[in-house]
């Protein structure tokens, strides 16, 4: 009677060989990876740079056409086509010509992420005229009705942002207070089940205004633009 060879073991891969063949796939999906950002970037940005031209004009009522400008504590550049993204104020202009008011940027944390904003301001009647959500993650049905609440969104079409008599801070600082506590024009009536949106929309404001609007108004003085 015949007896079988017990079989072979298969044979078994070198520990080093593995280690590379990882090390090569890393390498390869991070060129990949790299690449696909490199090609998407000047796309994405092109994008965003056509939605805060649209949104320009929603917070700005009048305006049909723009100037993007720098604006550092050395007064306004205006900044060329080639160079638009960066801008940090856009001044609106109406049919006639005539300047109506500027959009700035502001942002600040919510709940779930970095809120992003842009207000329009009149810089004659020292007016918040005008405010959208840029950029939000919050949830949807509570945090995100900072993005659609009708009576949210009226505290923007009047609210008083009007710099102290040294002109280097505002003389009161615009906060966001419980729904239905709003007492003073430069105060937000906040949305009730999102407090930290609506309160993150006004700490964006402020730190905005406060940073901006002081250099905005020296500039327009020493340009004789006031």
């Amino acid at each position: 009677m015949s007896t079988l060879a017990p079989s072979s073991a298969p044979p078994q891969a070198s520990p080093f060989r593995l280690v590379g063949t990882l090390m090569g796939i890393a390498v390869f999906s991070g060129l990949l990876l790299a690449l696909t950002y490199e090609f998407t970037k000047p796309i994405i940005a092109a994008n965003e740079r056509e939605a805060l031209e649209t949104a320009v004009f929603r917070v700005l009522p009048g305006a049909e056409s723009q100037t993007s400008y720098l604006l550092t504590a050395d007064g306004l550049e205006e900044v060329p086509p080639d160079r638009a993204g960066e801008a940090n104020v856009f001044a609106g202009i109406d049919a006639d010509g005539d300047r109506v008011g500027f959009a700035l940027t502001g942002e600040a944390r919510g709940y779930a992420d970095v809120i992003r904003v842009l207000y329009g301001y009149n810089a004659e009647t020292e007016r918040i005229v005008g405010m959208t959500v840029l950029s939000s993650n919050e949830t949807p049905g509570l945090g995100d009705k900072i993005l659609w609440d009708e009576q949210f969104l009226l505290n923007f079409t009047d609210l008083v942002a009007e710099l102290n008599e040294e002109g280097n801070a505002l003389a009161h600082e615009i906060v966001t207070v419980k729904h239905g506590k709003k007492e003073h024009p430069w105060q937000i009536d906040g949305i009730s089940g999102a407090t930290v949106s609506s309160q993150a929309v006004g700490k964006a404001l402020r730190v905005s205004t406060n940073e901006h609007l002081p250099r905005l108004r020296a500039a327009l003085q020493s340009e004789g633009l006031e």
